[in-house]
């Protein structure tokens, strides 16, 4: 089967990856304790975002790809409330905090666009 759109081309997708290699970067500085929680569920988000990119390229139809963007996109929402409770408990200091919380919405609002544009 054809892949309608290379992927691996997107931007969304390669900002995807950089978020996976930053959060497991990022997360290795966490406690102990959250071998198991934050930091799992955080990577296990990350992780999410550009392999429902990848999933969805293979779909025969715009409207399946759609699909599988919006659970990119809901995966990257949830990264962002991981990175504000991470935040909350002090696990990232604010210049850190910041600079994530800028790049995961400038991936999420490059996700909508590209599905503002599968839906035109």
């Amino acid at each position: 089967m054809a892949v309608r759109h290379n992927f691996k081309k997107l931007k969304i997708w390669q900002k995807g990856i950089e978020l996976v290699k930053e959060t497991y970067s990022l997360t290795k500085g966490f406690p102990k304790v959250e071998d198991f929680g934050l930091s799992s569920q955080m990577q296990r988000c990350a992780v999410s975002v550009p392999s429902n990119i990848a999933e969805g390229a293979a779909k025969g139809t715009d409207k399946h790809y759609l699909q599988y963007l919006e659970t990119a996109l809901g995966s990257a929402f949830e990264w962002e409330t991981q990175l504000i409770i991470s935040n909350e408990l002090g696990y990232i200091a604010g210049q850190s905090f910041k600079k994530l919380e800028q790049k995961i919405q400038s991936i999420q609002g490059m996700i909508t666009r590209f599905m503002e544009g599968l839906k035109s």
